[in-house]
């Protein structure tokens, strides 16, 4: 798993992705955390990510863990299937 460090040049998948409708909104940070927003909820949930390959994991700084999978420019994730803003 390749931890995202600190940099001044983006990963490919840095930067914000977001549901179809907008509600949830995942913005992968160049420095290896995320922030994400649902509805009017800003920083709803925040924490670290790493990716491998076009696998993503996450662990949410109140401890809880999730990932998900790029696949064609999309990414899937928990059920949810965000598209880059």
């Amino acid at each position: 798993m390749q931890r995202i460090q600190p940099t001044t040049t983006s990963h490919p998948y840095t930067g914000m992705w977001i549901t179809a409708d907008g509600k949830i909104r995942h913005e992968l940070l160049p420095n290896g955390r995320y922030d994400e927003a649902r509805g009017n909820r800003e920083s709803a949930y925040q924490g670290r990510y790493e990716v491998e390959g076009d696998y993503i994991r996450y662990w949410d700084d109140t401890g809880f863990t999730a990932d998900g999978t790029f696949r064609d420019g999309v990414l899937y994730h928990a059920g949810m299937v965000l598209y880059r803003k």
